[in-house]
């Protein structure tokens, strides 16, 4: 079944490390994105996530990955046309609320050492530089001040634009830049020109050599998407220092029955 493993290279897999961490709390194992994700993932010792920040007609940030309702909810319509009070009437297609930012932060509040990062989906639609502004003040805002001691929380996105006014306005800002392509120089350097030395990439098409070639260069390197095992130990083979994944419970207990060797930070 797990045929990558067979071929890492003899031991090599002694000495790795890695950061997993849950995409959408789970999206293929649980119903992404709501609390009770959260909550499952964290209960079975999950410390890492990724997670969807969208901004409301009334400007509430709330949490949604999709830029319309249909696949999640099975409606028409969009976050950014409904105000709080409607979407809070909505319920998941599996019986879930969509939470609030606040809601997601006041349940980490308390939970020391998480990594997470909260993904601006600011460009589709494409916000208004007032709406990115109000936007950005406002997550950085409830995400830093809730962050509990030892946690490390991440402002990431594919646009640029909020990347570039969060580095203006808040240089402490930890980021990360996405990429919906596999490791290269090119995207090295896109993301040196915003200043950010954290990379989000595609686990497919890129080399092992290029990952290590974007670490000498400062970059700290995170691959996506892990849809599989076996999509989780290509990026443990290419050196990735964090992974993200739709079956972390699944990978979690796969390393601990077959490969305990990979340690998971």
């Amino acid at each position: 079944m797990i045929f990558l493993f067979a071929f890492i290279p003899e031991g090599f897999s002694q000495k790795a490390e890695v950061k997993l961490f849950a995409h959408r709390a789970g999206a293929h194992e649980y119903d992404e994105n709501t609390i009770s994700a959260f909550k499952a993932t964290y209960e079975k010792g999950m410390r890492g996530y990724e997670t969807d920040v969208r901004l409301t007609k009334d400007g509430q940030l709330v949490i949604f990955h999709d830029d319309n309702l249909e696949r999640i909810v099975g409606i028409k319509g969009k976050i950014e046309e409904m105000t709080l009070e409607e979407i809070k009437k909505l319920k998941t297609k599996k019986g879930n609320p969509i939470p609030t930012l606040d809601e997601v932060v006041e349940f980490f509040k308390d939970k020391p050492g998480v990594y997470i990062e909260f993904e601006m989906k600011t460009n589709k639609p494409m916000y208004s530089e007032e709406d990115l502004q109000k936007y950005c003040d406002q997550l950085y805002e409830k995400t830093y001040s809730n962050k509990p001691a030892g946690s490390d929380y991440l402002l990431t996105s594919f646009d640029k634009r909020p990347l570039q006014y969060l580095k203006k306005t808040y240089p402490k800002v930890d980021m990360l830049f996405i990429k919906g392509e596999g490791l290269t120089q090119k995207v090295v350097d896109e993301a040196k020109e915003l200043g950010i030395n954290r990379i989000g990439a595609s686990v497919h098409g890129t080399t092992r050599n290029m990952v290590i070639e974007a670490k000498k260069q400062g970059i700290t390197v995170s691959l996506w998407p892990g849809r599989s095992i076996d999509d989780f130990l290509l990026g443990v083979y290419l050196g990735s220092d964090y992974l993200c994944s739709d079956v972390p419970i699944a990978v979690k207990e796969w390393v601990k029955d077959n490969a305990p060797e990979i340690k998971l930070k």
